[in-house]
């Protein structure tokens, strides 16, 4: 992860129009600028999050090339456990062709689980790993993707995420796997996602719902990336944030930027019988990225997504991270 000369604030929307008719604007302070980058020197990239399988992967492709969007990672939703080898091995070949990293979730996860805790109106332990079995799914998850060519994983579980972390270290998972922490756990405080990166995550999906503020706060105690949903699905509250783009690649570097879709039905676990909703979600998450992007090009003069800071295609390691250390192994008694 590098640093770099802390940006200057980008113009606000509408701001020129507002001033010339006296009307005053607020002014940005540098010191809210995130002085890191990814190690390519960039300051954003793209998710296209909810690629439930090969089909949905081949749309997203598709449009993103009609489109001209530029997308760094795909992700899925549902687990490495209700894809099939076949399906796997398709959608790695697939990322692998357009270079585009392929995420895919560790299960099995607390809210699809028997305990009535998720049911409750405090939701219990959401979606974290119930019990032993719970977590060794989740471990052997990965070991199945990682051994298909998958190279990076999404963590719902804190104790999951260390222990991945651990077997990455000691060579039981290819040195190049990436964790990113799921949305669904998300942490709300610079405290919380500084302890997230030293347990292991190479991005952290916080909240959408955080302000600016918490963004700039963030960045002044770690530096791993964050994921954040330009747009929420209902479920993670449905905010539309799209007219901030600018501002959160300001304040949030290096930051992914996740085109997610609001007032869509939910597709986890996505079976067939959702196919036409997963695929045509996948086409409007792909035509959401496009409007934000013109947006970003509208506030930073009509620059291309290179001259605003996106880094290279291709372009998915997260650079030097603070960790914590890793045990040595225990030895036979």
């Amino acid at each position: 992860m590098s640093e770099q000369t802390v940006p200057t604030p980008p113009p606000r929307p509408a701001d020129t129009a507002l001033a010339a008719i006296g009307h005053p604007v607020p002014v940005a302070d540098p010191a809210d600028s995130s002085p890191h980058t990814f190690p390519d020197g960039g300051r954003w990239r793209t998710e296209i999050p909810s690629v439930e399988g090969p089909e949905a992967l081949r749309v997203v492709l598709e449009e993103a090339a009609a489109l001209e969007v530029p997308v760094h990672r795909v992700s899925q939703g549902s687990g490495v456990w209700m894809l099939t080898d076949e399906e796997i091995t398709d959608m790695v070949a697939a990322c692998a062709a357009a270079d585009v990293e392929l995420c895919l979730f560790t299960g099995p996860r607390g809210t699809w689980d028997i305990g009535a805790g998720t049911r409750t109106d405090s939701g219990g332990t959401g979606p974290r790993a119930r019990g032993h079995d719970a977590v060794a799914g989740c471990v052997e998850d990965a070991l199945r993707a990682t051994a298909l060519g998958v190279r990076c994983l999404l963590v719902a579980d804190e104790g999951v995420l260390w222990l991945l972390h651990r077997m990455r270290a000691e060579g039981a998972l290819p040195a190049d796997t990436t964790f990113k922490v799921s949305a669904l756990i998300g942490p709300v405080n610079p405290a919380s996602v500084a302890v997230y990166e030293r347990l292991g995550g190479d991005s952290v999906n916080v909240p959408s719902d955080l302000t600016l503020q918490h963004l700039t706060e963030v960045r002044r105690v770690s530096r791993v990336p964050l994921d954040l949903y330009l747009e929420a699905p209902d479920d993670l509250g449905g905010y539309v944030r799209m007219h901030e783009i600018a501002e959160l690649i300001r304040r949030g570097a290096p930051i992914y930027l996740k085109f997610g879709l609001s007032r869509a039905p939910g597709i986890y676990p996505y079976g067939r019988q959702l196919r036409e909703a997963a695929l045509a979600g996948a086409r409007e998450r792909v035509r959401r990225g496009r409007l934000a992007l013109d947006l970003l090009a509208r506030l930073t003069g009509d620059r291309g997504p290179a001259e605003t800071g996106m880094s290279p295609l291709g372009s998915r390691l997260p650079g030097t991270l603070e960790r914590f250390g890793v045990p040595a192994p225990q030895g036979g008694g």
